[in-house]
Order: C-alpha cells, then structure tokens, then sequence
C-alpha cells in the first residue's frame, strides 16, 4: 500500500504544481504594483477586486481607502454601488419567469401595462419585453436620463414619459442604451409574479447564493457599514460626492454589492446555473440571458483583439482572443464597476472602484484577460491614459474659457430679473431661475436637492455650476424673444445624458432637444 499512497502523492503535488503554473505570472508576480501606479495615475481611492477560476477564487482583495484623505481601507467586503450590473440580475429574473412560463419574453408590453406608450405608435404595439432588456427601442443610449437619474418621480411617471423620447434610431435595430426600458421591465416582473423586483431577486437569487450583503436598493446607502464614497475630479480636484438615489430606476441600476458577494455571482455563471453543488437556476435560463438579440458593431476593434459586439438579456458580449466573453460595466456618480465571465476558461472577474473619471477600472479587466488567455502584453492603462489626457485637455480648456468670461464681470444687456420665472420642457417638466444677487440659481422640479449656480459670461450665456459637482459645469444659452427671455438650453454630464434640454417660458411653443 506505501508504494501506492507515494504515487498518489505525487500526483496530487503534480496537480497543484500544474495549478499554480496555470495562475498568470501577471497575477502571481505583477497585479499589485500594476494596481497600486494605476490608482495614483488616475486618482481612485479605493478598489477592490475578484478573480475567479476554475471554481475558487484566486484573488479577493481590496486596495485604498473608502474615502480620500481617510484612513479606512477598502477590503473585500467594502460596498459599492453596482448600477447597471444590476441588469443581468433583471435579465435573469425576466428569463426564469419565461422558463416557467409565467411570462414569454414575446409578450407585448401593452398586454401587462396597456396604457404604455412610445413616440412611435406603430413601435408601441409590437414593444415586446425581450425588445426592453436588449436595448432595441431606437432611442440614444442614455436618452431621458437627466429627467429620469437621481429624481423624485415614481417609476410609473417615468414609464409614462417614455412616450416623449424621440428616437433617432431605427426600432429592432439600432442599439440606444436604456435604463428606463429596464426598469419597466421590472414593473412587468412585478404585475406578473406580486412580488417587488427587489423581493423576487432576493428570494430568487441573492438568498439562494448567499449574497447576504449586496442590496436591491441604494436607499440609505450612507449609513451602511463599511461602504465606499463617490468621487470624481472631472470638474475639480478629487472630492467626495453625494451618492445616488436611483430606486426608481431599481432594476435598470440600484444594487449595491461587493466582491466576495460578486464572486459567488460569478461562479454560478460559470458552472451553467449552480453554485457549491447545489442548482440556483436551471440552465436554459442562464443560457437564455447569453443569447444574442441586438447587434452592437461588427468590425475589428483598433485596440483590442475583438470583432462582434452584441448584447443579450442584460449582458454584453463579445469575442476576445478566440473566445466568448460576456460583461458589463456600471456607473453611478463617484463609482464605476464591472463584471465579466468567459465560460470557455472558466475565468470571471469583478473590479469595484470610487471615482468615476476614470477608464482604470476597464483596463484592468482587460490587463487580466490579456494574462489569462495569452494575448502579448500591452500596457492597457497606458493606453488608456492617451485618450483621458486628450479629453481632460479638452474639458480643462472649457473650463478655463467660461472662467476667464465670468471674470470679465461682464453685464448684460437686460436686467438681470427678465431672466427669472418658470421654464418648461414636455420631458423633463418644470425648472424655476431666481435672481441671488449678482447670479441667477436654477431648481429643478424633480431633483429637489439639486442647484444650478449661473454666473454671466457676456452674450446672454451664464456659466452653470452644478451643487452635485459630478453633473458638471456647462455654459447655459439663454434665446430671446422681443427683447426679452423665451428659452435657455441645459446641459448636463455625459455620464448622465448626452444631449442638452431646451425649458421655455411658453409651455404650448416646447420643444424636445
């Protein structure tokens, strides 16, 4: 028996060797100091990340400070707001109900809520639940958001104003990311089953998983133990910025979660649905999630070794070095994340950051996919960095413009008064400008805490500083007619909406920008 107990001793140390060879030296050898130069390069204070494979977990570890200028560590316990990886979960949820057929993903929208309506009537009636989580309705990606992210409407007020976003897109085809498209699948899971979002995902998926500290609600947030704060340094040095409250957008973007919790996550991922053993989804559900239904882009990538890019129920997908990746990212104000799994190699990662300004958080993930899956090194922040200094030049160069306008103290030629008084978009609603004085102060209808700060810079525009500073510091174009104020043109952060929104004095001449 001795000789034989030897044997199987050196296979099994064979194994292990054969195991830890298998491990990167990028991750052995190098993934700390890559982290460490690319939080001072970019400003993040705190990280934490996980990396899976083959059923355990190769690294969890958090890296900085919950807030910057503290002294509490990021650990892997340390909470962030996951935004939109919070989909896939919606996705999942949507896709078990279908595998009970309790729903079909074909089902039309109006068949659960009838009074639902898009800009385009004909898109309206064949607006099926699948066409919500694929983001094919046509509209840009982001569109409505400056009205939808951070306000005080309930969800059905925002399902009922999704009748007023214009598509530029074509419907079915054309991709146009869409948070409010998911929350109102959300709103179906809940007519269907009686249940909220967040109870169905807890029962369904977090309680079975044992992710017992992630959350479908970023609702009191700040007194959680043990979580990071928002930060950006867009507009300004590195500061700490208020966290969202996006509960209304829930289960386009709401959960809050952390690594070791995403690590479970991604394991059931990759063993097809189970997780220690034991079956948290059937299968085909999970697989459903994965198909593809919106075509993203087809033509190679100048930087990375991909080609198609698509999307199925919540997820992205994409080809990487010869094998099928899925991810998503998810951004809230201050904080900026990612998921991301390969079946094929049994490889799942998560990266967790507190500043949103700042393509770090990318890089890393595909630093990590180059290690794995053979693909030569390049410096991916590196890269990355060449396109941040072009655009924080960019943005500086703007600032820098508007504040030498506003030192000029320039007066206009109207009085200062003429430019107050309620102004209207059919989206958006109702923003009131005071006079305070020697600027004007913007409120807005649905974001009751947030403010406007419009200081005159010549030419009827005022530069407008936002109280939140992470939505930005953007010139505030005032129109006029006979003389006198008719409309001003509002901008806001790409990171909440790209295009500007025109308010005017007259409600019946509103117009949609």
């Amino acid at each position: 028996m001795r000789p034989i107990k030897l044997f199987l001793s050196a296979v099994l140390l064979i194994c292990s060797v054969v195991a830890i060879s298998q491990t990167p030296s990028f991750i052995t050898d190098s993934l700390d100091s890559y982290i460490d130069r690319g939080m001072k390069q970019w400003q993040i204070p705190g990280l934490a990340i996980a990396v899976v494979k083959d059923g355990k977990v190769v690294v969890m570890k958090g890296y900085g400070v919950r807030e910057w200028g503290k002294e509490d560590k990021v650990d892997e316990n340390t909470l962030f707001i996951i935004a939109s990886n919070s989909k896939l979960f919606t996705g999942t949820s949507l896709a078990n109900l279908d595998y009970e057929k309790k729903i079909s993903l074909n089902d039309k929208v109006t068949q659960y809520i009838p009074w639902f309506r898009l800009y385009d009537n004909n898109a309206a009636r064949m607006v099926n639940i699948r066409d919500l989580l694929c983001h094919r309705l046509g509209t840009k990606t982001f569109q409505g958001d400056f009205t939808f992210w951070d306000s005080n409407l309930p969800k059905d007020s925002i399902i009922w104003k999704m009748r007023y976003l214009k598509p530029p897109g074509v419907f079915r085809q054309d991709f146009g990311y869409c948070n409010s498209a998911f929350m109102l699948a959300g709103r179906i899971l809940e007519k269907v089953t009686g249940e909220s979002w967040n109870d169905y995902v807890q029962q369904n998926i977090l309680t079975p998983l044992g992710m017992t500290n992630t959350f479908t609600s970023t609702a009191g947030i700040a007194q959680r133990n043990n979580v990071a704060v928002p930060h950006t340094n867009q507009f300004s040095s590195i500061t700490p910025i208020p966290y969202d409250q996006v509960d209304n957008l829930g289960p386009a973007t709401s959960m809050v979660s952390c690594v070791k919790d995403l690590s479970k996550w991604l394991m059931m991922q990759l063993d097809s649905g189970r997780y220690e053993g034991k079956r948290i989804l059937p299968w085909a559900v999970v697989q459903k999630t994965r198909d593809a239904n919106t075509i993203i882009g087809s033509r190679k990538s100048p930087g990375f070794p991909m080609h198609m890019r698509m999307y199925g129920l919540g997820v992205f997908m994409t080809d990487y070095a010869g094998r099928q990746v899925f991810w998503h990212t998810g951004g809230a104000f201050g904080m900026v994340t990612n998921v991301c799994f390969v079946p094929e190699e049994n490889l799942g990662i998560t990266i967790l950051t507190n500043n949103d300004n700042q393509s770090f958080f990318e890089a890393l993930r595909y630093q990590i996919l180059d290690a794995y899956l053979g693909v030569p090194y390049t410096d991916r922040s590196k890269y990355q960095m060449g396109f941040f200094v072009q655009g924080k030049k960019e943005t500086d160069d703007e600032l820098a413009a508007m504040k030498k306008r506003v030192d000029q103290h320039l007066q206009p030629e109207i009085k200062l008064e003429d430019f107050t008084g309620d102004y209207y978009n059919t989206l958006y609603g109702k923003i009131t400008i005071a006079k305070s004085n020697n600027m004007l102060i913007c409120h807005f209808e649905h974001h009751p805490d947030l403010i406007g700060y419009m200081e005159y810079m010549g030419n009827n525009e005022f530069r407008m500083t936002y109280s939140n500073i992470g939505y930005g510091v953007y010139p505030a174009k005032f129109t006029l007619k006979d003389g006198k104020p008719w409309g001003v043109e509002i901008k806001a952060n790409d990171f909440v909406e790209y295009d500007s929104y025109l308010f005017v004095k007259d409600p019946y001449g509103m117009v949609i920008r």
